[in-house]
């Protein structure tokens, strides 16, 4: 079911691309010949409806090799509408459309510069998506070949358009594909998952004045993005990305890209105070100018309260608008201990629960795995990697009033059911660096796993 890389560079477009195709794989299997399917439109207000079929069996060796070539044309199909503002999608190819001529173009084809690319590039424009289909089916072993990546690079760019391409990006002069080992650029990235080739991941356009912009997603997105580097504070990804239509989020690290997907959407779905939470916090980001850094004016602030009917205690408002700025890990801070009825988040009822889900990381890299029984002679072989996990993600109080709460309970001998709920089964936690990654989704989420520890590098 996976893309398999075998040397180092292509992982932000490959990634990417195994993200749309696991959507298809997953929870558009039974509509694969029709290639309308791969148009947003078709599915919408469909969410809810489609549950993966593979939810029952968890189980992706049965996939044929027809259902995921094309769910793989799919993937790409729509990806280059994306790009083409729904109106149009571009193929690059080169040398003959049949299978064993391309093998022996291919064979015999050196690369060494752009304009040995630009010499054999054969440019193919579609505004129909029936067509455009047919082209990817009928081109297909070329896209799975050594130059596919950079084919279909080539086709998103030129879907989008160069010049809008230069538009989209708050630096031009800045390479889309870094030397020396040819990694995607976050705006490459991003072109495939929005559309748009914008250099960040926050949501929408931050103005900083005097004509100065910097662009982030523009919408909603199909599949997402999360980051290592926001656990790590150096960015900040908004809920365009973190929230997409599908459970697939593309996972960046400092040198790769992977995969994580659940099988069912209604690992999205939240729960009323969740819903506050992002209410909130959408409200906070609108009126942040920082470019993601977290914190507002007290003016913007004010908005803020104003638009989530949030009433703080008078002498709470002072304490947070003393410096001048509004910080939102201390804005959140305060939200924890104001009862929901004033608009906060406190809710020693444990009503708002807790989540309880399976999330499933692809890493596409081969790595070398032993092939049978090293006591009787098994080899190496070289794969990529899919590990499940299993999330536990507890209620959104802090530590000091949940313990609080389970010793009252305790001391008192009380029975209440709602009060003894509190108290988490015990799970074995274990962390990696994708741990993290998941926490910047579900903060404080619990993750274990059997085998293997998740790698995404």
């Amino acid at each position: 079911m996976g893309l398999v890389q075998h040397e180092g560079g292509p992982c932000g477009v490959l990634a990417t691309v195994q993200a749309y195709v696991l959507k298809y794989l997953l929870f558009f299997s039974d509509e694969l010949g029709n290639p309308e399917v791969s148009d947003p439109f078709y599915a919408l207000g469909q969410r809810r409806f489609y549950q993966s079929s593979f939810a029952a069996r968890d189980d992706f060796s049965s996939l044929t090799d027809d259902r995921k070539m094309r769910a793989l044309v799919h993937a790409m199909l729509e990806i280059l509408f994306l790009c083409g503002t729904g109106n149009r999608a571009v193929v690059a190819t080169i040398g003959s459309v049949n299978e064993a001529k391309t093998a022996a173009v291919l064979e015999g084809l050196s690369v060494d510069s752009a304009m040995d690319l630009q010499k054999v590039l054969r440019i193919s424009t579609f505004t129909s998506r029936k067509d455009a289909f047919n082209s990817l089916i009928a081109n297909i072993s070329l896209f799975e070949s050594r130059l596919g990546a950079m084919l279909f690079l080539i086709s998103a760019l030129l879907s989008r358009g160069l010049e809008r391409i230069q538009a989209d990006r708050d630096d031009p002069s800045l390479p889309l594909v870094t030397a020396p080992f040819g990694h995607a650029s976050q705006e490459v990235v991003n072109l495939l998952l929005c559309g748009e080739a914008v250099s960040n991941v926050f949501d929408g356009k931050v103005d900083f004045g005097g004509g100065m912009f910097l662009n982030g997603i523009p919408n909603d997105v199909e599949v997402g993005f999360l980051t290592l580097l926001e656990s790590l504070n150096f960015c900040k990804v908004g809920q365009y990305l973190k929230c997409p239509k599908w459970p697939i989020w593309v996972v960046g690290s400092e040198s790769h890209y992977s995969v994580l997907f659940a099988l069912n959407p209604n690992v999205q779905e939240e729960n009323e105070l969740e819903e506050r939470e992002s209410k909130i916090r959408r409200a906070f980001d609108a009126q942040d100018q920082s470019g993601g850094g977290g914190f507002i004016s007290v003016e913007g602030f004010q908005q803020v309260l104003r638009d989530t009917d949030i009433n703080f205690p008078s002498d709470k408002l002072e304490d947070l608008c003393n410096a001048g700025i509004i910080v939102w890990s201390e804005f959140w801070q305060a939200l924890l201990q104001l009862d929901k009825r004033a608009g906060g988040m406190k809710d020693p009822t444990g009503l708002m629960g807790k989540k309880q889900f399976t999330i499933y990381h692809f890493n596409g890299i081969a790595k070398s795995v032993l092939n049978g029984n090293a006591n009787i002679g098994g080899s190496t072989i070289q794969r990529p990697r899919l590990c499940k996990l299993n999330v536990s993600v507890p209620p959104r109080w802090t530590q000091d009033e949940y313990l609080a709460d389970v010793v009252s309970a305790s001391t008192s001998g009380s029975k209440d059911d709602s009060v003894l709920s509190l108290a988490p089964p015990v799970q074995t936690s274990q962390h990696a660096p994708l741990v993290d990654c998941i926490r910047t989704r579900w903060p404080r989420a619990v993750c274990s796993w059997v085998g293997d520890m998740p790698s995404i590098v």
